[in-house]
């Protein structure tokens, strides 16, 4: 029997190699300065788990290449990270970190994946140009030129509470238009806030003369960031201007305001509304205020929602101003004040909870606060290497 030829299985690869194109043989490997690690550390005793800022000038000069590139953030096991760049070229990393340690991620080039949403925001205008926004933790909306034109009163921030992290408000705001009110929990949260002519939470206002002056409705908007991670709007209410952002995980939205011109002697103030059916829970800290809100319909509702406002740069004083409606309801305010020069711009946080999610007490509460503070004064720090 003729035997065929042997041939060698290293005879049989080699080949077959120089079958292959020299092009594909000689592929450009990925540059190292297009993959850097990335190490996070928690300088707190408690464990760190949110959106962590990292400066986009300080990224594409580690990565070696031109701002806005598409980048990838994985962990240790290769796993993708959800990321997300915002209007300013800075990259946002959803970052957990236990406390008083460091852990390492890398960032490469590359087309990220497409994430789940966790932050989102729009202008309603089926509701009377309301913005609305959400977290994973919570909803909240202002109010626009429509509703101001039919002479409601309603000035500050409401809030909508919610027990998912799903986002929800335009499946409120479609089931309201088909009378399912959003006023009533049909089993995700839903509107227990009372705002009308106050600050409602977080809002900022004037002090003239003992006199708090509060804006009415928004007149001009842009959305900045909507998602995954962050969703930020900056308004106009003529001489006054906000950039309002929030991140997933937080209980806080980031408040930064200032004024054209501001009127001689006027001092910013903000903090949040206490309503007369239960005033007593109003805490006042050297950098906060908090309160207990008993809702719009307290022996119907027999939960709190949990608001407060932070000043981690500081205000002068914490007090509580009467103000009465003119259809005599009694409110009042929580308030932090401090001057404020006509241009100067001036960041705090305002935020709340609810007592059927993750919040059950007012005591946890005002742990959540106090946390949140000292990230605010000692952030997850970072840095880049190879």
């Amino acid at each position: 029997m003729k035997r065929g030829k042997h041939i060698t299985v290293g005879a049989f690869l080699l080949s077959f190699v120089l079958l292959i194109p020299s092009a594909t043989l000689s592929a450009e490997p990925r540059s190292e300065t297009q993959v850097k690690v990335l190490t996070f550390h928690n300088p707190s005793s408690f464990q760190r788990d949110e959106v962590v800022e990292v400066k986009g000038s300080e990224l594409y000069k580690a990565l070696g290449v031109k701002a806005g590139t598409p980048v990838v953030v994985k962990d240790k096991r290769g796993n993708e990270v959800i990321s997300q760049l915002d209007h300013n070229g800075n990259l946002l990393v959803d970052v957990c970190v236990r406390p008083m340690s460091t852990t390492t991620y890398t960032v490469a080039v590359g087309q990220p994946s497409k994430y789940r949403q966790w932050v989102y925001g729009r202008l309603v205008p089926e509701r009377k140009d309301d913005i609305a926004w959400e977290n994973d933790r919570g909803a909240y909306r202002i109010y626009g030129p429509a509703l101001e034109k039919t002479g409601e009163r309603s000035f500050g921030t409401d809030v909508w509470v919610k027990n998912t992290p799903d986002l929800v408000i335009n499946d409120r705001y479609a089931g309201d238009e088909k009378g399912v009110s959003y006023h009533v929990d049909h089993g995700t949260g839903y509107d227990p806030y009372d705002v009308g002519p106050t600050l409602g939470c977080g809002a900022p206002g004037l002090l003239i003369d003992g006199k708090l002056k509060m804006p009415y409705c928004w007149k001009t908007y842009k959305i900045l960031d909507n998602g995954p991670l962050r969703f930020s709007v900056e308004v106009s209410y003529g001489n006054e201007h906000r950039i309002i952002s929030l991140d997933k995980g937080s209980n806080f939205n980031r408040m930064t305001v200032w004024y054209d011109q501001l009127p001689a002697g006027a001092r910013l103030a903000t903090g949040v509304v206490l309503h007369d059916a239960d005033s007593t829970t109003a805490v006042l800290g050297k950098d906060y205020v908090q309160y207990a809100d008993p809702t719009d319909n307290r022996d119907a509702n027999n939960c709190q929602v949990f608001v407060a406002t932070l000043f981690p740069d500081g205000v002068d004083s914490t007090f509580v101003l009467p103000l009465d409606h003119p259809d005599k309801i009694r409110y009042a305010h929580a308030l932090g004040a401090r001057p404020l020069k006509s241009g100067e711009r001036y960041t705090y946080y305002f935020g709340s909870a609810w007592s059927r999610y993750d919040v059950r007490t007012q005591r946890e509460w005002q742990l959540r606060i106090d946390e949140t503070l000292e990230t605010l004064h000692r952030p997850v720090e970072y840095t880049f290497s190879k």
